[in-house]
């Protein structure tokens, strides 16, 4: 099925129809248009000649023998900016021409600059009223943007992909347990979670079953990631385990609670028998995986527990000690939703994919995969 190029959900973007519209039109379910766009299922050609006529298209646009150019490009020479610290195999990289050369420059995941807004506070909540705000432009579109609350800093990837198909993500950095929460109480589209069930070891579907009722919530995988212990270059304090934080000269920063790496940091010290208390710095926080990871860069601890990805863009070594899946939760009512749809489709889009796995420890073999 990989031979197959499939650009069923370009042209379904194209006439600005959602999957659950198309599949009416062509006669078939849902399911199957997300089945066919995933590239887990090829149709046969009754349901290719459906679909084509539904789009307006010939059979052989939506669906042709793949050729090479779906593959990665090859590497290329560049002229690398110079920087203090030197660059590393896997190092993320911004281009841009410079005259005839192609200039590689270290990105930096800190932003630098002044943060993107759309308006300003003039109205808090303190004072008893409803929060007001001054927007900067009257006109301002809201109704193709999503609002995502998660920790995963790989949303940064998805969001440029689907605003190149006009759908702006707001994001919101949140711990696991605060994203599912607030989309609880109604006021995110979308909750990034990575909660491991400690019984059972399954990822997120026992949490989300626990908090919302049935059939109430759709999850839908985004990749795998790999969750460990985030050390300085070189790992001057020969860290190799958990049960080397408890050592005197050892610190660590950790996550606040709720969030799915401070519980596998609490679920490793139970099994090893060690007190939070005997480790330095158990009850200092950052609120997410970046800031953690910087503190490191930093030198302002030893230790946090992060994912890979955040190890690899600040240079940082890394020690593995889990697998976890993080999905995406999405209210069932807003799965119709075109800009959802969109999300949606970006998942199981190549380029998207590529990128995501080349920033480290990402495996996107089940992005798009509904769950639940």
């Amino acid at each position: 099925m990989r031979d197959i190029a499939n650009h069923l959900a370009d042209y379904r973007r194209k006439r600005g129809l959602a999957a659950a519209a198309l599949a009416e039109s062509a006669g078939i379910s849902r399911q199957t248009i997300y089945a066919i766009e995933s590239g887990s299922y090829v149709p046969n050609t009754a349901v290719a000649l459906r679909l084509a006529r539904a789009l307006e298209a010939r059979v052989e646009d939506l669906f042709a023998l793949d050729t090479p150019e779906s593959a990665a490009p090859p590497p290329e020479p560049v002229t690398l900016l110079p920087d203090a610290a030197t660059p590393r195999a896997g190092d993320p990289m911004q281009l841009c021409r410079v005259d005839r050369h192609t200039v590689a420059s270290p990105a930096s995941p800190v932003p630098w600059y002044l943060p993107t807004a759309d308006a300003v506070l003039v109205e808090g909540s303190h004072g008893g009223g409803r929060p007001a705000v001054q927007r900067f432009h009257a006109d301002c579109d809201l109704g193709n943007r999503i609002l995502i609350a998660g920790c995963d800093p790989g949303i940064s990837v998805l969001a440029r992909h689907v605003l190149r198909a006009g759908v702006e993500l707001v994001t919101a950095q949140r711990n696991s347990t605060q994203a599912l929460a607030l989309l609880k109480q109604g006021i995110i589209h979308v909750a990034g979670t990575h909660l491991r069930d400690e019984a059972s070891g399954e990822s997120n579907l026992p949490a989300i079953h626990r908090l919302f009722p049935r059939k109430s919530v759709a999850v839908i995988s985004l990749a795998v990631w790999e969750e460990g212990l985030v050390v300085a270059r070189g790992n001057p304090k020969a860290i190799r385990s958990i049960a080397d934080l408890a050592q005197r000269d050892v610190s660590i920063v950790n996550r606040e609670p709720g969030a799915g790496s401070r519980m596998l940091l609490d679920s490793h010290l139970k099994h090893l028998g060690i007190a939070a208390g005997k480790v330095r710095g158990y009850g200092r926080t950052e609120g997410g995986h970046l800031p953690a990871a910087w503190q490191v860069r930093a030198g302002d601890a030893d230790c946090c527990i992060a994912t890979r990805a955040a190890a690899r863009v600040f240079g940082l070594d890394f020690i593995p000690l889990e697998s976890e899946r993080y999905d995406l939760a999405i209210r069932r009512q807003h799965l119709d939703y075109p800009p959802i749809q969109t999300l949606l489709d970006t998942l199981n889009r190549a380029d998207f994919r590529r990128e995501l796995e080349g920033l480290g420890g990402y495996d996107t073999g089940p992005a798009g995969r509904r769950l639940l």
